[in-house]
Order: C-alpha cells, then structure tokens, then sequence
C-alpha cells in the first residue's frame, strides 16, 4: 500500500459530534440530487456511469470514475457512511472479449487487501484458544528452517518476522508474475530458505511469504484448510455468498473480472493486454469477493457481528517492536492519518488488479475501489472519493516533496568491470546468473529472466535496471577476489550469490 498516511503523532482532538452533525446535513444534501434506486438487473450496458442495477450513487462520486465508464476495463466502488451504503456503482468492462459490463456483483481478485482476513482468521483462534500468537511456529509448522530465531504468528501478522518476500525471491529464481505461483510452492521456497532479513520483532518489512505462513498456521491450529475455515468463521456468518480464497487457480468462478494493462507502443492488437492471474497466495492475496459483498465486512467494522467490537479494537492495534517503537502496521491493515484524520485500510496489487480499502473510522466512512486495470490508482481513488465526503473536515493537502537531484553514477574502466564478471549461483533458489561485460556495461543474464544493466553506485555496488536487482552490493576474499554478491532490497537482504566460476 502507498505511505500516504501520516503517523498519529499529532494525536489530534476533533469536535466529533459537530463533524457528525454537519457530515449527516452534507450527505443529505448529496443524497436529495444523488440517489438511484435499485432494481433488477436488466442485461448489458454499453457505457454511462452506473448501470440501472447499481445504487444509490453520488454524482461527486461518479464524476470521479468518468473516464473509466467507457468500453475499457474499469472498477467497482462501494462506500459506506454511518452504516448505510450511500454508493454503489461499477464502470467499465469486466471480460473486453465478451464485452461484459463490471456491476457492484463482478468478482474481483482484491490481492493484499486480502491480509485482514488472514489476521482476523488468527485472532478468532486466538478467541476460540486454539492459537497462541506468541507461541513458536515450529509447534505448528515443524518444517520451518531454524534461522537462529524464535519466529512467532504476532510476528508473521505485523510484518516484523524477517522472512523474505516471495514475489522478489521469485523473481530472482526466474519465476515471472504471470507463472503458476500456488500456495506449497510458496511455502517450499520458504523451506529452502537460508536466512532472514533481520532478528524477529526488531524490524518491520513487509512480507507476503509471512502471510502465507500465517494461512499454514491457521490451518494446523483450525484442522480445517484456510479457505474451508475464513468461509465457515467469516464470510458465511456475514452472507458473503461470492467471496471465497482462491486456493486452485483453474476454478471456474462465475462472473469474474479478468486482469488488463495498457498495451504498448509496440504491441499491436488493441489498447489493452491480459494479464493472467494464476496466484493462490493464501492470506497475503488471492481473496476474490465483489462490491456488495465487501461492503458486509465494510458494516461489520460497525457491529462487530464477526469477532465482536473487543476482537474489532485489537485488528487495529498497531505492532510494537522488541525496542518499544510502534510501528503503523496493526492486523492486515495500516493505521495512520489523511489530512488530519485518522484512517486505517489496506491497498492491493496483482496482475492487472489495483484494490484499496479505506476507513475513516471517526466519521464513520469506509470506501472500497477494485479495478482491474494496471493504471487505475485505486488508492488514489479512493482517497478522492473520501474528499468528497470529508473535505470540510480534512486539512489543506500537503506541498509536493521536492525530489532529489540525482546522483552522478561513476564510470569504471574495462578492467574494473571484468573483475566482476563470472558466474553466480544460489544454493537457496537454485539459481544462477552470467555476470558479463558488455559495450563497456555489466550486465547479469539469466535464462528466464530478461538480462538486467547493472550500473554502479558506490564501491563493489551496483544497482539494476530490472527491479529484482534494487541493490547489488559484490563481496570480496581476503585476497580482494570477488566471491559473490548480495542482492539487497525493502522486502529482501542479502540474499547471496556465491561465485562458481
């Protein structure tokens, strides 16, 4: 999820009641020219703003989605006021080769917004005392390497395990996005894992894999597989019929929205291209659920049907390191500040899927975007959608960062650049790189992966122009040969190549 959120450090006192009182006259206004009533649907529409099955609708709202009402893949909106869904629209097309319109019904992969679910599985196991958070994970997964650590599933919920992410990993290995990526073979990679980025608890860095570990867990604690036990202890209580996590990506799942992103220059055949979606990423992805469903777990933030309000109130309870420092990452959600009020949500990428979820929870307002376009800026939309709500109440937007002159890039000599090339393997992702020198450029090849320029930064650092290699950083013998390198990343460190040649 972008960190557009500003820690709660201000700790702000706001006039609540008066915000609530002048937010209900607001939207009654919007609501006297906005409402659409709801009614059955009525077959295919060939653009407009919202089919005559959505509603009710905010024209404030609906102008925001304007250019994704056309022929194109769009999105699903969903927001939530005061426990009352006050819009309810879907743009654009789901299928461009069927030509099928998105409705608030259309299914959408919502990718890491999915990490809620996967922590609200834990805490209610935790309820029912069958999972200790604090608990060593070996006691459920046995197979899980040593690492020197104690890694425990408070750990794995907060990002502060230190186990790598596997979308780098993979990518590293040669394995593209649009490969079959399922659920074991996730957690194989992870059992060949060698290290990890730091000591558990110390440090905060995004993982997926951690998530994925989390669903494994959840399983040995429930004796139930993780979709069998969210849908049982989540999704059927709240009557999310159409929402369930994907663990077989050949499933036929009726009415979902397929993946797109904008064709290039040079690719003919249209504006679009398909994006194949063939993750089971259990807890950290692959939740597929609509509009109208999401908005039942939007509502149960209000009544705390599932869990109950004291359940409700730890979800977003914020991590807190070995050190004592908070960090903004509570239980599969991200608790910060939008101008001046406090928010808590979650964002979401995969293939051609862009989703966020937002909440305002002193207002009362949760919005929810899915699109299944690669440029929607889902996260951007939605905090678009709540100005127009809460822009009275919200502080001015902050000046734009000035952004750094960039940093002359040294030149190495041919000689320099050679004592670098070889041939480099990982034992961990059995894996291997040809380190050459090129038109006076290094370049590291790979047989699957496209070759990637690397350019230097500092002594023995590089960094690549492919996004797996962020940092190279090549380490020397005592002799002063260089014997390998070190791959280093947000989500990744030292992962190490060991020179074979």
């Amino acid at each position: 999820m972008p960190n557009v959120f500003r820690s709660l450090s201000r700790g702000r006192s706001r006039r609540l009641a008066k915000h609530q009182r002048q937010l209900g006259a607001s939207v009654a206004s919007l609501l006297a020219v906005g409402v659409v009533f709801w009614f059955p649907a009525c077959g295919p529409r060939s653009g407009g703003p919202a089919q005559a099955a959505d509603g009710p609708t905010n024209p404030a709202v609906d102008a925001l989605f304007a250019d994704l009402a056309g022929d194109g893949p769009g999105a699903a909106v969903g927001v939530l006021l005061n426990g009352e869904v006050v819009h309810r629209a879907g743009y654009g097309v789901a299928d461009l080769e069927h030509g099928v319109p998105i409705t608030t019904g259309t299914v959408f992969d919502i990718a890491s917004i999915s990490k809620q679910f996967g922590a609200m599985a834990a805490l209610l196991l935790e309820l029912e005392g069958k999972l200790d958070l604090d608990a060593d994970l070996r006691s459920a997964v046995p197979w899980l390497p040593e690492f020197d650590a104690t890694i425990t599933p408070r750990h794995l919920i907060h990002h502060t395990s230190g186990i790598r992410d596997w979308p780098h990993v993979m990518a590293l290995a040669g394995v593209e996005m649009t490969d079959v990526i399922s659920f074991e073979k996730i957690l194989r990679m992870l059992g060949r894992q060698q290290a990890i980025n730091f000591p558990p608890g110390t440090e905060y860095a995004y993982s997926n894999t951690g998530y994925n570990l989390l669903a494994r867990t959840v399983e040995a604690a429930s004796g139930e597989t993780f979709r069998e036990y969210a849908q049982e202890r989540i999704f059927a209580p709240l009557g999310m019929t159409r929402t369930h996590f994907s663990d077989d990506y050949l499933e036929v799942v009726p009415g979902r929205a397929e993946s797109y992103r904008p064709a290039g220059a040079d690719e003919g055949g249209g504006a679009f291209r398909r994006l194949p979606n063939q993750l089971t990423a259990l807890a950290s992805s692959s939740l597929h659920t609509t509009i109208d469903d999401f908005v039942l777990w939007m509502q149960n933030y209000e009544t705390g049907q599932v869990g109950g309000q004291d359940l409700l109130r730890t979800m977003v309870r914020r991590g807190v390191l070995a050190s004592g420092d908070t960090i903004g990452y509570a239980h599969g959600l991200t608790v910060g500040e939008y101008r001046g009020l406090p928010v808590v949500g979650h964002g979401g990428s995969w293939a051609g899927y862009r989703t966020n979820f937002v909440r305002f929870p002193e207002q009362r307002l949760s919005v929810a975007v899915f699109c299944n376009r690669s440029d929607c800026d889902a996260g951007g939309r939605a905090r678009k959608v709540a100005e127009a709500y809460l822009g009275d109440f919200m502080d001015p937007l902050p000046a734009p960062e000035q952004e750094e002159e960039p940093a002359e890039v040294p030149s190495l000599s041919q000689a320099r650049l050679q004592e670098y090339a070889g041939e480099y393997r990982s034992p961990e992702l059995d894996s291997s790189y040809e380190v050459v020198v090129e038109s006076g450029r290094l370049v590291a090849r790979h047989w699957r992966n496209p070759p990637s320029t690397l350019s230097p930064t500092r002594e023995d650092v590089f960094t690549g122009d492919q996004w797996w290699f962020p940092e190279v950083r090549f380490n020397r013998d005592a002799t002063g040969r260089v014997d390998g390198f070190a791959v280093t990343g947000a989500r990744v460190r030292d992962l190490i190549f060991e020179r074979r040649r």
